[in-house]
């Protein structure tokens, strides 16, 4: 589940400092009463609202695709998940799913489009970074 915006918790935090009902801001704003709890909490304790990264450690496998992936998406466009997993292991000897093909793909920007890999478009990709043009 993605964390909501901090635009949102700025809301629920100000609406709580102006003295709303807290049965009201939920109705308002669609956030349970643990949450509004747990971003007072955490304002209190570090100052920030922010989200919380993720725990987990990171991909070991990740790193290494991302860095020549791209060449090699160019290089064969028509290719199958399957077969850019065993190009990767024969040029790289590294092994890879085509779960973890398929993620680190889409990761880097690329997507399927009639039996092609090809970069997406500069707006779709903004839209997934969550940035406005």
């Amino acid at each position: 589940m993605k964390a909501y915006s901090v635009d949102l918790r700025e809301k629920v935090l100000r609406a709580v400092d102006q003295g709303y009902p807290r049965n009201e801001i939920i109705k308002l704003l669609g956030v349970s009463r643990a949450t509004i709890k747990r971003y007072l909490k955490q304002r209190r304790e570090t100052g920030t609202i922010s989200a919380r990264p993720i725990p987990g450690r990171p991909s070991k496998k990740f790193a290494p695709l991302q860095a020549g992936l791209v060449a090699q998406l160019q290089a064969y466009p028509d290719a199958t998940l399957e077969t850019h997993c065993q190009i990767w292991e024969h040029e790289h000897g590294l092994r890879v799913s085509p779960t973890t093909m398929g993620r680190a793909i889409r990761r880097v920007g690329w997507t399927r489009k009639k039996k092609r890999w090809v970069p997406l478009n500069v707006t779709k990709r903004h839209e997934q970074l969550g940035e406005t043009t």
